[in-house]
């Protein structure tokens, strides 16, 4: 009979970590939410992801619409869910009736099981083209915040929008910040539905497009929150030194302009891509390493801005993959924190794991977590 030394002891309680580390989470989060976007051919399957999502201690995901395989895939995680309603959607959710029904087919039936705290309704509508569409925005959020209401689900859920940084007609200084004077009529409106409804207003900011179109203006350190000397706010005194806390009180100044001071702003999309066309100057994996890594650790502090240094800034950085079939410039498909193999397109720290077998097969397994565990042990105490 061997004996049951520390060596063995230890193999045994290597393996039982490496087990149960997909069965409980860790106390520890980036802090940070990541967008899941899956425009491509080659992504690995929701329940791989879900596994390397939760193997990064990422607890917040936003979804472009509301994929029934990936809010299964996260059943019973402690991961909460942004989903989207797309823009084809718009004009059918200011009917009560079709609203309640999205609702009861989309998120009713998953909601008990994975946590979803936001619908957002519609994309970057108000800097389209489509005047229609943009008047059709605001009767649909209310629409679905209405149907969450008869449901029961309001408390749990709330509604946005997802705007462009092209609805700012200024931003620098981040004190004179305002909106498009062509679009304040609907800005006006989803203000008083944020105020009325306790939801943040959401925005998407990339510093790497001010980058890319003045190079020689912009200084490269200021985006990628590397050291440098910062800007001043000539009105307030404060100074900044990165582009996306400007851009964000930037945004504080505008809502205030209107007459709001109570409503928070998220950053639902914010990101850097490792690799463009010849003219999109700065994309490459350097850069986009230090972006992503250097907000991390910035949002890891609980930072706020200068402006709001007590409100938290709440960031969903884009993308979990490289998505191959979107389409626009090369930088738009390269985006991503991971190659869809689970490969890092670049080191920034982040030590997730991306199972090669689909572990939603798992659960058609006929042995228990318990009964795998005894027989592992068995076979390295026989060892």
């Amino acid at each position: 009979m061997h004996v049951f030394n520390s060596y063995m002891f230890h193999k045994v309680f290597i393996v039982i970590s490496i087990v149960c580390s997909d069965l409980f989470a860790s106390t520890l989060s980036l802090g940070i939410g990541i967008n899941y976007g899956q425009i491509a051919n080659n992504l690995p399957t929701p329940s791989r992801v879900s596994f390397l999502l939760r193997s990064l201690n990422v607890t917040r995901v936003k979804l472009y619409d509301a994929d029934p395989n990936v809010l299964t895939a996260f059943a019973n995680t402690n991961v909460e869910f942004v989903i989207g309603l797309g823009n084809e959607y718009l004009q059918r959710m200011s009917d009560p009736q079709q609203a309640q029904a999205w609702i009861q087919q989309h998120v009713q039936p998953y909601h008990t099981q994975t946590r979803i705290t936001c619908i957002t309704v519609g994309n970057e509508v108000l800097t389209g083209t489509d005047t229609q569409l943009k008047s059709y925005l605001l009767p649909a959020m209310q629409g679905v915040y209405r149907a969450l209401v008869n449901l029961g689900l309001s408390n749990e859920i709330y509604v946005a929008h997802p705007h462009s940084a092209g609805i700012l007609a200024n931003s620098f200084p981040p004190s004179s910040g305002s909106f498009r004077q062509d679009l304040s009529e609907y800005i006006h409106g989803m203000l008083n539905f944020h105020v009325q409804t306790k939801s943040p207003f959401l925005i998407n900011f990339y510093p790497f497009f001010a980058y890319k179109d003045n190079p020689n203006e912009v200084p490269l350190d200021y985006v990628l929150f590397q050291p440098n000397q910062g800007t001043t706010d000539p009105i307030t005194n404060l100074k900044y030194d990165n582009m996306l806390y400007a851009q964000i009180d930037a945004v504080y100044s505008a809502i205030k302009a209107m007459g709001h001071t109570d409503i928070p702003v998220k950053v639902s999309e914010t990101g850097w891509p490792s690799k463009g066309d010849p003219n999109e100057f700065g994309a490459t994996p350097v850069n986009a390493a230090l972006y992503n890594g250097n907000l991390f650790q910035r949002m890891q502090q609980n930072q706020g801005t200068p402006a709001m240094p007590l409100e938290p800034i709440d960031v969903y950085v884009f993308a979990l993959f490289n998505e191959n079939l979107k389409p626009g410039p090369a930088s738009e498909r390269n985006y991503g924190l991971y190659y869809p193999d689970g490969t890092p397109v670049y080191n920034i720290g982040l030590r997730g794991f991306l199972p090669r077998m689909d572990y939603s097969a798992a659960k058609k397994n006929a042995f228990s977590f318990s009964a795998l565990l005894l027989l592992m042990m068995i076979f390295l105490i026989h060892i």
